[in-house]
């Protein structure tokens, strides 16, 4: 994105449209205008689309470089990613695991929701959480399920690709999955990487009931010290028969 300094006349209307702060009122002279910070902007096109501008200061700009691509398509919810075929930051995590069967019996889906609401993160700070979940015992899908793994250089580890280290996304979700003996380690590292990062997350676990309509899940997260969840989804099986 930028802004076309001939027809921007200073009014600020798009500051309060911007999610991640990457427009600010520049001034020259006696002149103030709107700029883009093109290192901040995560072209999640929310200015653009929206219309900030009264005058149509704000413009798209061609993203012919990978790193501003994937910034757009995991920032920009109305965007599909070419790899998995889903909307918006590309993963289905566990909503369609009566379809799927992803998160077996015995296992814990883990979805990390870094830089949402509104925040936005860097990756190497997405690559700080990756590294700890990945040693305490998460194993990462491939780009097939989740965009995240295409800059990982090593997805065992869950380190990232050098070169994008300081590329800013809207949000990013780092999926995986661990064993149910593994998660109480999972969330001891969860908790010890939050000091480490200066952005926002949230932790979703997926975990599938027992004959009893239990989740073990719960017990482990109060072992923890963790606020029991207010919120959920349930997925109620519906889809085709699983395999266990």
């Amino acid at each position: 994105m930028r802004v076309n300094a001939e027809k921007c006349i200073g009014c600020g209307i798009c500051l309060d449209y911007c999610n991640v702060d990457a427009i600010s009122m520049n001034k020259t002279g006696d002149t103030e205008i709107a700029v883009i910070d093109n290192d901040v902007c995560v072209e999640c096109g929310v200015c653009y689309n929206q219309k900030a501008c009264p005058r149509g200061a704000i413009e798209k700009t061609e993203l012919s470089s990978y790193t501003d691509i994937f910034k757009h398509v995991i920032s920009d919810p109305t965007t599909t990613t070419k790899e998995t075929g889903v909307p918006g930051r590309g993963t289905e995590e566990a909503k369609t695991n009566d379809v799927t069967g992803r998160y077996q019996k015995g296992e814990i889906g883990i979805c990390i929701d870094m830089g949402r609401p509104g925040v936005g993160c860097y990756m190497y700070d997405v690559e700080k959480v990756a590294m700890a979940v990945a040693e305490a015992g998460v194993n990462f899908p491939g780009p097939e399920h989740t965009p995240l793994a295409k800059l990982m250089e090593d997805i065992d580890t869950g380190k990232i690709k050098e070169e994008v280290h300081n590329l800013h996304v809207l949000s990013v979700i780092i999926e995986g999955k661990c064993k149910e003996a593994a998660l109480p380690g999972v969330l001891k590292a969860v908790k010890q990487v939050e000091k480490k990062i200066d952005t926002v997350f949230s932790l979703g676990l997926v975990s599938r009931v027992n004959e009893k309509g239990e989740a073990v899940v719960t017990d482990m997260i109060e072992a923890e010290g963790f606020e029991m969840p207010r919120k959920g989804k349930v997925n109620v099986g519906l889809g085709r028969p699983l395999i266990d």
